[in-house]
């Protein structure tokens, strides 16, 4: 078998996740000659995806991890107590390790994110499978009983209104409160040539102060209007100029794709069916995989020709390339990030619940939804100065749980155990509005440290040396960011050099035969 260290490469990519793999598909038309390595026995990195027992595995991993550079700590699975009498068949079970495909980092693609564009010019949109998120809702008991005494997650959660319509048919917002929403919705879904011209609008001040000095948006809408940003901020720490383009992007995005949705998951674990497709099209173009093979030592070559990185494997192997790219999660020179981070508070919950109420189909002919994004603002939850807390959850639609069984995938930007507190509460309060059949099967629960777009530090690729460039730590954000397709074009473009134009990037026709396959 022929060695590694037997090809001179034109990039060694470290680590499978999204960043690398979507640079590795973007080379995989090029005619390069590109290794990507994983120091880990699976595909996906922070972007992974688990069964029962691989997640087992992995939080045994993570807490035996003696590198200060992994993105997680600090996790635990919980599996409540079964029932002792085994003869009771009536009590919801899990189903087999295999029956579930668990997300480490859930987060989903607005229909107009530029990787829905790259995932379609790529052609690898084929091999995916994108379900449809539907309503965005808030915690708020008081103002969504609807004082019928039924049960069920609508009694205690309150649907985000996303268009004209869905404000006036809200009948828990005033008429004054709706007139003010939609001078505020139609001010920045204007179109920008139908402005005035003037000076740019002064966005520098919090997002709470911009509603109330603005536009006088009461405050019972201030949370509502926060999850349309997903910021993992307060409102006071949320800043007007990064909420007001998110909003923006919730509202066009609806209907891109098709009518009633504005973004998507994809089926079988999101991201990371992204990455593994991205892999399998690389392969198909040439390029070299091998798991469990760790990065060492990164230096300048001797040789200092054509390929001026010598890499040296931690398996003996050393090997020539032109370029090195991996994450600061994969250096192995880097203790810990090397700029100020964000963490967060995460957990994947399976619990015998379908909330059939949280998934309602909207517009005729819209598609039902497999995920929806649920807000519980820190008061409601007895913390009144805690950042939100957001729940996603998966419907078994989305390929990742058995029938009659739902994944709520959790997020609090406070780590530790206040964090998990509060995620736990949130979890069990909506379990317990569904009714006395919806109980926790299994829960997963870590903390996860990276960066969010909602940061003030700027993230670009890092380098070491001129040829070993690293992408920054993952996206903790709940939604897929074009900054990460930024980068990754950033670096194709190194690999590349002269011979590409920005417009080419991802652009490929059909492999032959592809369409009939």
């Amino acid at each position: 078998m022929e060695s590694l260290s037997d090809t001179p490469w034109d990039a060694i990519i470290q680590g499978t996740g999204l960043p690398q793999s979507l640079l590795a598909l973007a080379l995989s038309r090029s005619g390069k000659k590109v290794l990507h390595l994983d120091s880990n026995q699976y595909y996906g990195g922070s972007e992974a995806a688990f069964s029962l027992d691989e997640a087992q595995e992995w939080a045994d991993g993570v807490n035996n991890a003696v590198t200060g550079s992994s993105p997680f700590k600090e996790a635990s699975i919980f599996t409540p107590q079964q029932s002792d009498d085994r003869q009771d068949t009536s009590l919801p079970k899990l189903s087999s390790s295999r029956s579930y495909t668990l997300s480490l980092s859930p987060h989903f693609l607005y229909t107009r994110s530029k990787l829905i564009s790259s995932l379609i010019s790529s052609k690898v949109f084929r091999q995916l499978e994108f379900m449809a998120v539907g309503s965005w809702w808030i915690y708020a008991p008081g103002q969504a009983d609807s004082g019928n005494g039924e049960l069920g997650a609508e009694k205690v959660l309150y649907r985000v209104p996303g268009n004209r319509e869905d404000v006036f048919a809200a009948n828990h917002i005033s008429m004054k409160s709706k007139r003010s929403l939609m001078r505020l919705l139609r001010h920045i879904t204007k179109p920008k040539e139908d402005e005035a011209p003037a000076e740019d609008e002064d966005l520098s001040m919090s997002f709470q102060e911009y509603l109330t000095s603005k536009f006088s948006v009461p405050e019972e809408l201030h949370d509502p209007l926060l999850s349309l940003t997903l910021s993992q901020l307060s409102q006071t720490e949320t800043s007007a100029s990064y909420a007001i383009p998110r909003i923006e992007r919730h509202l066009t995005s609806i209907g891109a794709l098709g009518p009633g949705f504005g973004a998507v998951v994809a089926k079988y674990g999101g991201g990371a069916e992204i990455l593994q497709v991205a892999c399998r099209a690389s392969a198909v173009g040439g390029g070299v995989y091998a798991l469990d093979t760790k990065l060492g030592e990164v230096c300048h070559s001797q040789e200092d020709g054509e390929h001026p990185l010598q890499v040296n494997l931690l398996n003996g192997e050393s090997l020539q390339t032109k370029f090195v790219f991996g994450s600061v999660a994969d250096d192995p020179h880097q203790g810990d990030f090397s700029k100020p981070h964000t963490q967060l508070a995460r957990s994947v919950t399976v619990v015998s619940a379908t909330f059939p109420s949280l998934f309602p189909v909207m517009v005729e002919g819209a598609p039902m939804p497999a995920s929806t994004v649920l807000m519980f603002p820190g008061k409601t939850l007895g913390n009144p100065h805690s950042p939100p807390v957001y729940l996603q959850v998966h419907s078994s639609d989305t390929g990742e749980c058995p029938r009659q069984q739902s994944v709520i995938y959790g997020s609090v930007a406070l780590a530790g155990s206040e964090g998990q507190s509060l995620l736990e509460t949130a979890v069990n309060r909506l379990v317990e509005a569904e009714g006395p059949g919806a109980i926790v099967l299994w829960s997963l629960r870590y903390t996860h440290r990276g960066r969010l777009s909602t940061d003030e530090t700027r993230w670009e690729l890092d380098s070491s040396l001129p040829s070993y460039l690293r992408f920054p730590p993952s996206s903790l954000d709940l939604s897929f960011e074009d900054d990460t397709l930024d980068l990754v074009k950033q670096a194709w473009k190194k690999i590349m050099g002269d011979e590409v134009d920005d417009d080419d990037f991802m652009i490929f026709e059909d492999r032959e035969g592809a369409s009939d396959q």
